[in-house]
């Protein structure tokens, strides 16, 4: 079964879309701002390297909810791992930069500068080296507070536009930190862009707080056009006829929207709503917003005259926006999500295989294969990538603290 709304098509991968490919990138990252930067990177085709502490990064250990953080955004990444606290390991990391055209990280400035590493000391020792630094705000009176997903969800409002009044709530994913991580990649680019013609690097910052500011914009910049504070999302103001989630016949719920005068007629016309239609009270949008009130209850009646898989049918072929309302877990029956390049399977050390998404754009009309997509074990690649940098079996004990 193809599921509702399936199309028989053929599907293609684009193999050999790599742009990055030969570029070496030297991630030292924990969480998800960081990582997400470096896969972003790697399915584009550049090496990673993901330098580890001697541990491993407690990332790969949480639990619960944070159980999907290491697996979705380390993918394809090589491991090493370096005892950053000795000279030994500090000695091998340099070695390492000298070798990379981006060094990525997310640790606290003055953590960074006490092991040495400081974008403005390695901007100096590697001039073509593009030092990426994903942190909690840009510089400015907040740069040295300790930042999370959350903590900045609170701060710019998007908490407060998510739940309803006095109840702010965060969003139901870690999409501050992801799209934090993909401003970061993004800034890479160009900053690859700008060293093609100059020859120079870069030395990079990008702001959780900052991106999180971006995508609460809309509702500022409303405020500062109107003077006037958009109400939460729960209790918005409309701006269109439909846009609500119903309950079907079958007891199963779905979105429909209406946000056009056509589409206004044509949801009347497959619900069979001709009384609406024809109201002269409801012939333009501005009267069908305003309307809301009257009119939702009669195409919540009307909804629930016909079962999920009737209304599909009928939205499907007239164009009218619906969605059923699903969990994640529910994706991995999608059709839409399962054509090729929608999904894909990487394993883990232990063997087991998982499930992700590809990045979400085409290229020729094909998804994007990307490059390595496993997830490497604690320090698997150290001896390999640590002796083409010119270290020796005992340079590499010393750096990774097996020596002691």
């Amino acid at each position: 079964m193809l599921g509702y709304g399936a199309r028989r098509e053929d599907y293609r991968m684009t193999e050999d879309f790599r742009p990055l490919a030969g570029l070496r990138v030297v991630e030292m990252t924990h969480m998800i701002m960081g990582p997400s930067c470096g896969m972003f990177l790697g399915l584009l085709g550049a090496e990673v390297i993901k330098v580890e502490p001697p541990e491993g990064d407690k990332t790969r250990a949480l639990t619960g909810m944070g159980r999907g953080f290491y697996p979705t955004f380390n993918r394809g990444k090589k491991s090493i791992t370096l005892d950053l606290t000795s000279e030994a390991g500090k000695a091998a990391m340099h070695r390492l930069l000298e070798t990379a055209d981006v060094f990525v990280e997310n640790f606290r400035d003055q953590s960074l500068a006490k092991m040495g590493f400081a974008p403005e000391v390695l901007r100096e020792k590697y001039p073509r080296l593009i030092v990426s630094s994903l942190k909690g705000f840009l510089k400015g009176p907040y740069e040295n507070r300790t930042a999370m997903d959350e903590v900045v969800q609170m701060m710019t409002g998007m908490a407060y536009m998510t739940g309803p009044t006095g109840r702010p709530l965060r969003i139901g994913s870690s999409a501050n930190d992801i799209m934090g991580g993909l401003f970061g990649a993004f800034a890479v680019l160009a900053a690859l862009l700008e060293r093609g013609r100059d020859g120079k690097g870069h030395a990079l910052r990008t702001g959780l707080f900052e991106n999180c500011l971006f995508l609460v914009a809309q509702h500022m910049v409303q405020f500062d056009i109107e003077g006037r504070e958009a109400p939460p999302m729960p209790e918005r103001e409309f701006s269109w006829p439909v846009y609500d989630i119903f309950e079907t016949g079958d007891a199963r719920q779905v979105f429909i929207g209406a946000v056009t005068e056509g589409q206004w007629v044509t949801l009347c016309t497959l619900l069979h709503l001709d009384v609406l239609k024809a109201d002269p009270q409801l012939q333009n949008r501005m009267d069908q917003i305003n309307a809301r009130d009257w009119t939702i209850p009669i195409v919540a009646q009307a909804v629930r005259r016909f079962t999920f898989d009737e209304l599909v049918t009928k939205f499907e072929d007239a164009g009218i926006p619906f969605s059923p309302i699903h969990r994640p877990a529910e994706m991995y029956d999608d059709p839409h999500v399962l054509r090729p390049g929608g999904l894909i399977s990487s394993r883990l050390p232990e063997g087991t295989v998982f499930r992700a998404p590809g990045l979400p754009f085409e290229v020729d009309g094909g998804a994007v294969a990307g490059g390595a997509v496993d997830i490497a074990a604690i320090g698997a690649d150290t001896r390999a990538v640590l002796t083409e940098a010119g270290l020796s079996e005992a340079e590499i004990a010393a750096a990774t603290g097996a020596a002691a």
